[in-house]
């Protein structure tokens, strides 16, 4: 929903960067602001028990289960401009798998608030080990972040990665190695 103080100070930040608010063409930005992130930061109103539901089944499944290149946007938190870029998700069942679309979900919950890439990474590990309680999860992000290809450095083609392994994932190089392998 929109939200009458936000597009309250997005009227005041049009009118500090010396444009005039009331132009045809800037007249409903504030509203258009608002309701853009209302959308973009809908993750702060998800919970992980809503999103998975009851879509864990019981499975004798014990090997690595890994989805790659699940596309993501998210909002830097310093800046509030734009990364993208993909999450690739693994995980290795002990007597129950998810739904497969629910780890795409897990992602965009966690993508459509204010984030460093870090964070993401982190959040999204704990949350696919909470709700599979799987024997060790790896989660591995590359994003391009605008607010280091706009402004600042102006760097277009650099690509933060991040990674976090949790369980047998950071236990076992092995499985580790074989994770980063197959999502390459």
């Amino acid at each position: 929903m929109p939200n009458n103080t936000i597009e309250k100070n997005i009227r005041a930040i049009i009118n500090a960067l010396g444009e005039n608010p009331k132009r045809e063409g800037l007249l409903k930005t504030p509203t258009r602001v608002a309701k853009s992130l209302h959308y973009l930061t809908s993750g702060y109103h998800q919970k992980l028990e809503d999103i998975v539901g009851d879509a864990t089944f019981i499975s004798a499944m014990s090997e690595m289960i890994i989805v790659k290149d699940i596309e993501l946007f998210s909002l830097c938190e310093h800046h509030l401009l734009p990364f993208y870029g993909k999450c690739h998700v693994a995980y290795i069942p002990q007597g129950k798998i998810i739904g497969l679309s629910k780890l795409s979900r897990i992602v965009d919950m966690f993508a459509k608030r204010l984030q460093v890439q870090e964070q993401l990474t982190e959040e999204i590990a704990e949350a696919i080990l909470q709700a599979t309680h799987g024997a060790g999860v790896g989660v591995v992000i590359e994003a391009k972040h605008l607010c280091m290809m706009m402004r600042g450095v102006e760097k277009q083609h650099s690509t933060m990665t991040t990674s976090v392994t949790l369980g047998i994932f950071r236990e076992d190089a092995r499985t580790r190695s074989e994770f980063l392998h197959l999502i390459k």
